[in-house]
């Protein structure tokens, strides 16, 4: 029963977390500072589907969150390359 009310008290908090870094992206005003903002987010979202993996008992949410977070790392380095060089692929 304590697991429940933790694991709605996380789902409350990374909600939280994923809205406050949705308003940093609306209304940043650096470019970079919009990149790190959408990269917590993908950390935000990791997060999400691993508790709902918990909550509901299913292990094929791991693997997911999994996907998303080798996705999440190479649109960021791909994004911070292009703004450093122009390009991503040389």
């Amino acid at each position: 029963m304590i697991l429940t009310y933790a694991i709605y008290f996380a789902f409350a908090c990374f909600g939280a977390g994923m809205l406050m870094n949705m308003w940093v992206v609306i209304t940043a005003e650096g470019i970079g500072d919009r990149i790190l903002a959408l990269d917590t987010m993908v950390i935000n979202t990791i997060a999400l589907i691993v508790l709902y993996g918990v909550n509901i008992g299913s292990e094929i949410f791991f693997e997911a969150a999994m996907i998303i977070a080798m996705l999440g790392f190479v649109s960021t380095v791909a994004y911070a390359r292009y703004l450093l060089r122009g390009n991503i692929i040389e």
